[in-house]
């Protein structure tokens, strides 16, 4: 299933999208960025509330298919738009990482 089909079905709002047929396959969760860097596997869907510019850099990194903002989390103009230049998917949600993670749960089975 790609990002946007993902993000479709589980209303999210895009906020830059880099590669709209990523194909994505697992989760991770996490806010520390150096323990992401580390242990977050390509094409995982990453769920934080972190924002700012070494997201991007982190998700590049760590090869993930896209960055789910949890509980409302937005990027500023910069951001979004690096994001964009370096073609990561952003996406943000109302909802919690732990309603993130279980709706993923039930897509991807």
């Amino acid at each position: 299933m790609t990002v946007c089909e993902m993000a479709e079905r589980l209303a999210l709002t895009p906020l830059a999208i880099g590669d709209e047929n990523r194909e994505f396959s697992g989760v991770y969760i996490g806010d520390l960025l150096s323990w992401v860097m580390g242990r977050a596997s390509s094409d995982n869907v990453w769920i934080t509330i972190m924002s700012n510019v070494n997201v991007v850099a982190v998700a590049t990194l760590a090869d993930v298919a896209c960055i789910i903002l949890a509980e409302g989390v937005t990027l500023d103009e910069n951001v979004r738009a690096t994001a964009e230049k370096k073609g990561v998917n952003v996406f943000t949600s109302e909802k919690t990482a732990y309603e993130l993670a279980a709706l993923l749960a039930q897509i991807e089975q």
